[in-house]
């Protein structure tokens, strides 16, 4: 077993790395943090065209075919950069959904065009309970000659405002079915929620009699669900590794320059305490997220477990990461002026997406006990 990454998984983060370092510096995170939905066509188009929509999915389909623990390495970077923009919707949500439950003709509809750049989609899955949990999905899905009508709303949607296609959970006679939606569909429409990381959009979205194509039903799609968030949930641990290692190397920076009664604060003890805390933390989150991608992408026994894992240390880390930057900081990392905020901001969002660090110790307890 490897443990670091290969050079050719080096090779794709560090350009990553430069790519972002060039096309998305923090200037550009602040402008597109205004716009409507925090993307920019341009800049999207650009990522397409480094074959970054279609890293996990099959060639046939425009793919890369590479594996999670390459998305991962990857999404690290996108983290350190707090890329903007509905990519982690696209693709690990509603990209890994479909190529998990979609036929052919389905994946070349659907997947080909987010593969290429063309698409942009996302999964409509958390109602007013606010529950990860497949079995609080309730929205009514009547069914049609050409599939489903869906009626009902859905809360705290990533990114559906810049969103072709969405992927909606929903309960046809009471079996779970995921149905895919197209932008502009009759009776579909959606307002933008409020959200502490503006870099991500979130929407209430409103079904009212909407046509919509069945994907998968049953068992099948509880699985493709399941799937779904355990991959989602790895990828975000790693972007959040990305974001804590940024925010580490920011405050070190800033502990050496600073000073105070004539000594860089970094010389004081109580400072250092807090930035060898902040990289144990990082460190040891870097290590669960890659395992819990490996294990995914090697179809482990214990993959759902080491995603929980990851994402209950990720969830918590994360948070005192940023608590640590802003108090070495003296409290201005919180001004607007700093980007050290915006990297708090996304901290706490992305601590309860997915589910936060109870959730997912709970999810642990019934794995092991299930396991027993």
């Amino acid at each position: 077993m490897r443990f670091d990454l290969s050079e050719t998984q080096l090779l794709l983060k560090n350009s990553v790395r430069q790519f972002l370092a060039a096309e998305c510096p923090m200037a550009e995170v602040r402008r597109l943090m205004e716009s409507p939905d925090a993307i920019d066509a341009a800049l999207w188009k650009k990522i397409a065209d480094q074959g970054w929509p279609g890293l996990l999915f099959p060639e046939e389909y425009d793919g890369s075919g590479l594996g999670l623990v390459e998305m991962a390495a990857a999404m690290e970077e996108m983290g350190r950069a707090l890329l903007p923009g509905p990519y982690l919707a696209t693709v690990l949500m509603a990209g890994s959904l479909i190529d998990g439950v979609a036929g052919d003709e389905q994946k070349r509809r659907y997947l080909a065009p987010i593969c290429r750049g063309e698409s942009r989609a996302t999964v409509a899955q958390l109602e007013a309970s606010a529950s990860w949990d497949p079995a609080a999905v309730q929205l009514e899905a009547a069914r049609s000659a050409g599939g489903v009508r869906l009626r009902g709303r859905k809360l705290f949607v990533q990114d559906a405002g810049a969103a072709d296609l969405l992927i909606c959970a929903a309960r046809a006679d009471g079996e779970l079915t995921l149905a895919a939606v197209e932008k502009g569909a009759p009776g579909l429409s959606m307002d933008p929620m409020p959200t502490m990381d503006l870099t991500r959009r979130l929407h209430a979205v409103d079904f009212d009699g909407v046509d919509a194509a069945v994907l998968a039903a049953g068992s099948r799609a509880q699985a493709a669900l399941d799937h779904m968030l355990d991959v989602s949930a790895a990828a975000l641990t790693a972007e959040m590794v990305g974001g804590m290692q940024r925010v580490l190397d920011v405050t070190v920076e800033y502990a050496k320059t600073r000073k105070q009664f004539g000594r860089p604060i970094g010389q004081y003890q109580a400072v250092q305490h807090m930035c060898a805390d902040m990289l144990l933390m990082v460190e040891s989150a870097r290590s669960a997220a890659y395992y819990a991608a490996y294990a995914i992408q090697e179809n482990l026994p214990e993959a759902r477990l080491a995603v929980s894992i990851a994402k209950t240390y990720a969830s918590d880390a994360c948070r005192e990461v940023g608590n640590r930057g802003i108090q070495v900081h003296g409290g201005m990392g919180f001004t607007w002026e700093n980007d050290l905020h915006l990297y708090y901001r996304r901290a706490k969002a992305c601590e309860i997406l997915f589910g936060d660090a109870n959730y997912h110790r709970e999810r642990i307890a019934r794995l092991t006990i299930d396991k027993d």
